[in-house]
């Protein structure tokens, strides 16, 4: 073996003899050109989402049904998108030029679906109420529909390729090797989930009403223009920005790590802070990227660098990337796995999210909705409680409690990423069993001393604390998982990690849909008005909210279960 390890030795010490000049990184210099990239392109694309089926029924003569499954398949298809979006940007493109491209797939989707609404022949004659009586209204072509979902096609190419990569490309922006990039990146996420919650506030405030009120063409033209001028801003900071350039496929490499450990699956395997010599642990040649050292998590994968005899070639590289891999693969695939669990309990934390939308509003419908003598809230604005309130609490959370928290506990931000998600569990449940409580009061008030259409004599703003809570639960889980899995995925999936944040919203909304349905088929055939009937005043729907107050907790137990032996990632600086 002298041969094998004089060209390991000589390996390390090019790599140490190496000067470590890690690039600039630009910081908070790049953050106006990229957080108002994605600013202003999310108020194109969710000012089109938020009233998208009330434009199909008013302007498609689409019924009810038709046009709330063609919003879902579209939402969906945009939700799974990212992932391929996020694969091609780690492997072959970029985050910039992905972010680049997908803009102008998202201008020309919104340019298309603006002509729908502009152009008479890219819709359906318009309808009177005479009309809609008779069941009479034009009906659309198949040019017409064609026009519509080939718009709705390129805008779901453009999100797959900006929602994967922004929030990256952001953090790269920033030295995560030193405590002020650290906390920059840190507040950075604060900032990002706060200017979102804004846009949802316009989106459904302004930009409703000028599609309602004033004309959908001029409702569709503003978010084109937006995202226009969202591209022009990508534009304006390409001198400033630091970029990383993508090293191939890590599935592929992934999948080496595998073949190369079963090849090797009768190997002793040392400890790991025994193997001097013993594994293939190569220079990266990106000295940008952090290193990671071998872990004796997944021992067994660890077989998988173990360097045999004739297995280098003259300038110490792999022979055989299917026999021999090096440490920092076999590491990247650690990281993914290690995640997996997590990421299985952070689609269930979101189901209360979801839940609050539909069954709040059902719940302000029977509730006393007048705020003085002239003012009337609108049941579907009861939802601005959690926005304006993850808007006041993500900035007090970032400027007071953490850095008080951090005086105490002595941890960088005061907490950890998963002691924040974990939080974030406990106000999910939280905010069920509130709901809960109060959908009894409400319920029995409504029963005893309701009006004639079964309306509590109670004011909606008794679901204020059940908003707030499950706000909590966003400025918590929400962002501590987007924080989470782009600290701990590996530098070249990064995009990836960002992107099972959508995922976990298309399964998230699924698994919400299934649990109704199961709720809703199974309550009803035992003798009483199910759980979730259409009159909520015969329903039980509090019973409907501790289920999942239950479920909430089983998960945050799995979850407390995974964290305590989830070990974060280490790196070490090349």
């Amino acid at each position: 073996m002298p041969s094998l390890q004089k060209k390991l030795l000589d390996e390390e010490s090019l790599a140490e003899s190496v000067p470590q000049a890690h690039s600039r990184k630009p910081g908070w210099k790049a953050m106006p050109y990229i957080l108002g990239n994605d600013t202003i392109e999310r108020l194109a694309t969710f000012g089109m989402q938020a009233n998208f089926v009330v434009y199909l029924m008013k302007v498609y003569n689409m019924d009810q049904v038709l046009s709330a499954n063609i919003l879902n398949a579209w939402l969906a298809v945009s939700n799974i998108t990212p992932l391929i979006g996020a694969f091609i940007a780690d492997a072959y493109l970029g985050k910039f030029l992905t972010i680049t491209l997908a803009s102008f797939a998202s201008l020309v989707g919104m340019a298309i679906v603006m002509l729908t609404a502009w152009v008479p022949k890219f819709h359906p004659a318009p309808c009177s109420i005479q009309q809609q009586q008779f069941g009479e209204c034009t009906g659309q072509t198949n040019f017409q529909m064609g026009v519509l979902m080939f718009g709705l096609f390129w805008l779901s190419i453009g999100t797959g390729g900006i929602r994967p990569c922004s929030v990256p490309f952001a953090v790269d922006q920033f030295d995560l090797t030193t405590a002020e990039g650290r906390h920059g990146s840190s507040s950075f996420y604060t900032l990002y989930y706060t200017t979102q919650t804004l846009i949802m506030l316009i989106n459904q405030t302004l930009l409703v009403y000028i599609q309602d009120s004033v004309s959908w063409t001029l409702g569709f033209a503003l978010p084109t223009v937006f995202i226009l001028i969202s591209i022009i801003l990508l534009f304006a900071g390409t001198k400033v920005y630091a970029y990383v350039k993508p090293e191939g496929s890590n599935f592929s490499s992934m999948f080496e790590v595998l073949v190369a450990a079963q090849h090797k699956r009768h190997f002793h395997v040392p400890a790991a802070e025994d193997t001097e010599g013993a594994f293939y642990d190569p220079p990266l040649h990106d000295d940008s990227e952090t290193k990671l050292p071998l872990t004796n998590e997944f021992r067994c994968l660890n077989k998988a660098a173990i360097v045999e005899e004739n297995e280098l070639n003259n300038d110490g590289s792999s022979k055989d990337p299917w026999r021999l891999c090096s440490v920092q693969q076999i590491e990247e695939l650690k990281c993914l796995l290690k995640i997996m669990p997590i990421f299985i309990t952070s689609i269930i934390v979101n189901i209360p999210i979801g839940q609050q939308a539909i069954f709040g509003v059902s719940q302000a419908l029977k509730m006393d909705r007048n705020l003085g003598h002239n003012f009337e809230i609108h049941a579907g604005s009861v939802n601005v409680i959690m926005m304006l309130s993850i808007g006041v609490f993500l900035p007090i959370y970032d400027q007071i409690i953490a850095p008080a928290l951090e005086k105490i506990t002595k941890q960088e931000g005061g907490l950890t990423t998963l002691q924040r998600i974990g939080l974030g569990h406990a106000f999910g449940v939280l905010s069920m069993v509130v709901s809960g409580l109060v959908e009894i009061k409400r319920r029995e008030l409504a029963i005893s001393k309701g009006a004639s259409d079964g309306v509590a004599p109670m004011s909606v703003m008794w679901l204020a604390p059940q908003f707030m809570l499950l706000a909590c639960c966003h400025v918590f889980g929400t962002v501590g998982h987007t924080e989470f899995f782009n600290k701990e995925f590996p530098d070249g999936m990064k995009s990836i990690g960002n992107s099972l944040l959508c995922l976990n919203v298309s399964a998230a909304s699924n698994l919400s849909s299934f649990i109704v349905n199961i709720v809703h088929s199974y309550t009803r055939k035992l003798g009483q008005p199910d759980w979730l009937d259409g009159d909520i005043n015969k329903g039980r729907l509090e019973y409907f909210y501790f289920f999942i107050a239950a479920l909430g907790v089983l998960n945050m137990c799995y979850f407390i279960f995974c964290s305590r032996r989830y070990h974060y990632k280490i790196t070490r600086l090349l």
